[in-house]
C-alpha cells in the first residue's frame, strides 16, 4: 500500500463468515475508520475469473447468450469462468473457452484485469483476447446451457447504446477491443 493512502485505510478489528457456497463466501467484518470509529463492511469473497474476447478472422467476435438466474433473462457475454483453486488465468481461459464454445486459439493476449463489483466483492476478472481460433467440439458443464453467437464490434456498440448489452465485463471487453483496435492500448501475443 502506497505510503500516500495510509489516511485512507479501514483497519480489520473482526470478521464473521455468514455464508459459505459452492464458491462464494459471504463475511461481515468490523472495521475501524480511518477517523477511529467503528463500522461494519459486508462483502463477498470470490474465487476469480477469466473473460476471453475471442476473435474470429473476419472481424467479428464469438459471443454467448446465457440464462442469468439472478437477471431473470437471457445475456449477451463474452465467454468466461471462474477460476479452479491455484489455477493459472491462462490455462483457466483455455479451458473455459474449449469448454463453452468448442473453439480453441493459437494466440493469446493478456490484457488486464478488472474489478466489476468493488463496494461488496474481491473478485477479479482477468481479460484475455484469443486469435487464429480453431473450432472444434464443445464440452458444456452439466446443467450449462448456452447458444454461441456472433457480432461485429460495431452491433455491439449498437446493442450496448441501446441497452441491451450491459454485463460489465462485456462492456470492459468491448472498450479493451476498440482501444487495441484503435492502437492505444497494445496486447503482447503469444502462442498458446
Amino acid at each position: 500500500m502506497a505510503e500516500a493512502d495510509i489516511h485512507l485505510v479501514e483497519r480489520l478489528l473482526d470478521s464473521d463468515q455468514v455464508f459459505q457456497g459452492h464458491f462464494l463466501d459471504v463475511r461481515r467484518d468490523r472495521v475501524m475508520l480511518p477517523d477511529g470509529k467503528t463500522a461494519h463492511r459486508e462483502y463477498i469473497r470470490h474465487p476469480g475469473a477469466v473473460m476471453i474476447v475471442p476473435l474470429l478472422d473476419d472481424g467479428r467476435v464469438l459471443m454467448e447468450r446465457q440464462y442469468r438466474y439472478p437477471m431473470g433473462r437471457v445475456m449477451l457475454e463474452f465467454p468466461a469462468g471462474k477460476l479452479d483453486a491455484g489455477e493459472d488465468p491462462l490455462v483457466c481461459g483455455q479451458r473455459e473457452l474449449l469448454e463453452e464454445t468448442g473453439y480453441s486459439a493459437a494466440e493469446w493476449a493478456y490484457a488486464g484485469v478488472l474489478h466489476n463489483a468493488i463496494a461488496y466483492s474481491d473478485e477479479g476478472i482477468h481479460i484475455y483476447f484469443a486469435r487464429s481460433l480453431r473450432k472444434g467440439q464443445q464440452k458444456l458443464d452439466d446443467g450449462e446451457f448456452l447458444e454461441l453467437v456472433t457480432h461485429t464490434p460495431q452491433e455491439l456498440d449498437t446493442l450496448a447504446a441501446s441497452g441491451e448489452l450491459t454485463d460489465a465485463k462485456t462492456l470492459i471487453g468491448l472498450l479493451w477491443l476498440h482501444r487495441w483496435q484503435q492502437g492505444a492500448w497494445p496486447l503482447d501475443w503469444q502462442p498458446a
